[in-house]
């Protein structure tokens, strides 16, 4: 048994509208958000669940506030005040320290892993540095689990947030450029050898902010072919994959800001109907995540 968290920056619910949201051109009918409904099923049997991100605080949900509350659990617009963007402040930091999911779970015994790879200057900071950088960064940290690097990349062990490498080749770093589907491929590898498995995907969440029409229907089905390829290849039976974001914004680019619209998070495979029960906000993917690897 194994659960897998693809944590896609940036994807909200929107309207039925192609003039302002590219999500409803996805090739392959992952993401085709046309509706609020929970009712809706998806291809490879999904279950689709809008779930809240303004957590009762006023304001657009931001990034920084939102992947906390998403990696742990815990309201963390309402012990902030605010909605916050960015890098997790002081206050985010310690409740990743505590409560970050990659923690929880190695202390509950799953071997986990992050399966973003980073690049060699991240490697080069010192510690305290390292704190002040994402969420994702900080819940690795806080688990005390090893970052994989470019040569993770080249031997196909881990994944960069563009998992094309496109952006390293234009950087000057040598590496191979995958396909969506072989970068799919190397996550569902990776995904053998642990009980829970975080991918985070960001693009999107700059693609929406641009307001770039074509660049944003290029992000999501690239996405679509990603999640396609994973979901034709992994056991179904076996894993569970949950997809959620933190905020919407790439499907109205009538915005250039975030939307309060709600994210879209769809779960596949085993315990898909228990687990899109437990689902009202993005506070409640840690614990059910850890209740499911419990159930296992």
């Amino acid at each position: 048994m194994c659960v897998i968290l693809i944590f896609v920056d940036g994807l909200g619910v929107g309207k039925q509208d192609f003039s302002i949201n590219p999500c409803l051109t996805d090739i392959t009918g992952l993401l085709t958000n046309t509706s609020s409904s929970r009712a809706r099923v998806l291809p490879f049997d999904g279950r689709f669940i809008p779930l809240d991100a303004s957590l009762g605080v006023s304001g657009l949900p931001q990034s920084a506030t939102g992947q906390t509350a998403l990696l742990t659990g815990v309201n963390a617009a309402q012990l902030v005040g605010r909605h916050l963007s960015g890098f997790p402040n002081e206050t985010l930091r310690r409740i990743l320290r505590q409560a970050s999911i990659l923690k929880l779970a190695r202390e509950q015994g799953y071997s986990s892993a992050f399966l973003n790879a980073f690049r060699p200057l991240f490697f080069s900071l010192d510690k305290q540095t390292q704190w002040h950088l994402s969420a994702t960064t900080v819940a690795n940290l806080a688990a005390g689990l090893p970052f994989f690097t470019l040569e993770d990349v080249a031997a196909g062990r881990a994944i960069y947030q563009d998992f094309t490498n496109r952006d390293l080749l234009e950087r000057g770093f040598e590496v191979p450029i995958y396909a969506p589907e072989e970068a799919a491929d190397i996550l569902v590898s990776a995904a053998s050898h642990y009980d829970f498995l975080l991918y985070e995907y960001f693009k999107t969440d700059h693609a929406g902010h641009s307001q770039d029409m074509e660049l944003c229907r290029e992000e999501i089905n690239k996405l679509g072919r990603f999640l396609h390829q994973i979901l034709s290849q992994i056991d179904l039976q076996q894993c569970t994959l949950i997809l959620t974001s933190d905020h919407g914004n790439i499907e109205d680019i009538s915005l250039k800001t975030h939307t309060y619209n709600p994210v879209m998070t769809i779960v596949w495979g085993a315990y898909r109907d228990e687990i899109s029960q437990q689902l009202h906000t993005i506070m409640n993917v840690t614990p059910a995540i850890l209740q499911t690897l419990a159930k296992a």
